[in-house]
């Protein structure tokens, strides 16, 4: 039943998106240029997937829908909105997931490159080469599901955002699984 809240969906949608992009931006700034011998390096293995990811995300098409066409009324506009919305939050949450993956793996360069500080990794820097790879992964580890989730419903609040037809982390999680990018 229509509830007159479709401008409110509308603005969500705008802010969701709004996120979404600024995301992408950031990602987008992560290129990794690191010399040929570390190429393969776990932390710049790490933000190539990251950027391959967030191109995925970005590229893939919005589930249509056919039978929400059908009518123009009040109602097929708020649950158009509605399955909106569970797409921009599931691309929102995926790209706020890269992103954070990525940060870990830029701190994990900036790190490796003062340890080094231009030469090449020899023994004398084994410990603490080792210890910045220990340090990438207890970041990525720490990156959760429900982490992302709780940190968009607390900046979301803060704002002051309408967030009634914001999905639960299982319908974003749900959505994700059924629409790979």
């Amino acid at each position: 039943m229509a509830d007159g809240l479709n401008e409110a969906r509308a603005l969500r949608v705008v802010e969701i998106v709004h996120d979404f992009q600024s995301l992408q931006r950031r990602i987008a700034e992560y290129a990794p240029n690191p010399a040929p011998e570390e190429f393969f390096e776990e932390g710049y293995q790490v933000l190539r997937q990251c950027r391959a990811e967030a191109a995925a995300v970005l590229a893939a098409p919005f589930p249509l829908d056919s039978s929400n066409f059908s009518s123009s009324s009040e109602e097929q506009e708020k649950r158009q909105l509605q399955r909106i919305i569970i797409d921009a939050s599931a691309r929102r949450f995926q790209a706020k997931k890269i992103y954070l993956r990525a940060v870990a793996a830029v701190r994990w360069s900036n790190d490796r490159n003062a340890i080094l500080q231009g030469e090449r990794p020899d023994q004398g820097h084994a410990v603490q080469l080792q210890q910045a790879d220990n340090n990438l992964r207890s970041e990525l580890a720490a990156i959760t599901d429900a982490r992302i989730i709780n940190d968009f419903r607390n900046a979301d609040t803060e704002a002051g955002f309408w967030l009634q037809d914001d999905p639960p982390r299982a319908i974003i999680l749900e959505w994700i699984r059924s629409h790979p990018a």
